[in-house]
């Protein structure tokens, strides 16, 4: 069996005197799809953000492609090929989707002896086409602001921008929260081809019906340890709930 492509054991994370996780572990393979679930203050925000740099672990180890890893900063989990899409989506409203692909990643012209000159905006708006396209992502005008689109144009727009540059693993938070029924079933469809694509995807979400449409695997996280894992299909809503809640262990004893 291939070994998980991201893997955290028994990462300890306090904040003063809150304990946000408590041994939590978590992994994630190639081409999978992994669900990580779990009620508020479960510690689902924290052990993503342990694992992206944000916040460096008390204890407890990480492990990328099998070795372990110290991830201190996000520039240190992009250049290994972690990107993440966070619910607020992080764009830039008054600029368009090309330039909110490259932001900080910018395409230069040359300039004279050499030197960086102008930004190549003809590049980039190309390149960024070419994503949408291969994603499935419908953006009528290109040249439009961000401000000015949709809430499902721009969950896609952050989506491609994130797969675009990750070679390994997305994390995604609540991608589809404040979507309809149509938009909702279209970043399902392209959550599922960006892992049949080679890239691994992590969807945190409070949603266990979409969890269960498209999750591989589902790991449940409560009181900031991994307290269940389940495989995505055979699996029930009711089952999910109960594990997150604490009333699956009861049924259990």
């Amino acid at each position: 069996m291939a070994e998980p492509v991201l893997e955290a054991r028994d990462i300890v994370k306090s904040f003063g005197r809150v304990h946000a996780l408590r041994g939590a572990s978590f992994s994630v393979y190639p081409q999978e799809v992994v669900a990580l679930i779990g009620d508020n203050g479960a510690g689902k925000s924290t052990l993503v953000k342990t694992l992206v740099g944000v916040h460096p672990p008390d204890s407890g180890q990480i492990l990328f492609e099998g070795k372990p890893v110290s991830i201190s900063t996000p520039h240190e989990s992009r250049e290994l090929g972690i990107e993440t899409v966070y619910q607020d989506l992080a764009l830039a409203s008054e600029i368009d989707p090309a330039a909110n692909m490259f932001l900080g990643r910018e395409i230069m012209r040359p300039g004279l002896l050499g030197k960086l000159g102008f930004l190549d905006k003809s590049a980039m708006r190309k390149r960024s086409d070419e994503a949408f396209r291969n994603l499935g992502v419908k953006i009528q005008d290109t040249g439009a602001r961000v401000a000015n689109m949709s809430g499902g144009q721009r969950q896609g727009i952050a989506i491609c921008r994130a797969v675009t540059w990750a070679k390994k693993v997305v994390f995604m938070d609540e991608p589809t929260a404040a979507l309809g029924v149509r938009q909702t079933r279209k970043v399902l469809d392209l959550i599922r081809r960006v892992a049949d694509g080679g890239v691994a995807v992590v969807l945190i979400s409070h949603n266990m019906t979409e969890v269960l449409q498209v999750a591989d695997r589902v790991q449940v996280l409560r009181l900031g340890r991994r307290v269940a894992e389940f495989g995505g299909s055979g699996t029930d809503v009711e089952t999910l709930v109960g594990a997150m809640t604490g009333a699956l262990d009861e049924v259990r004893a």
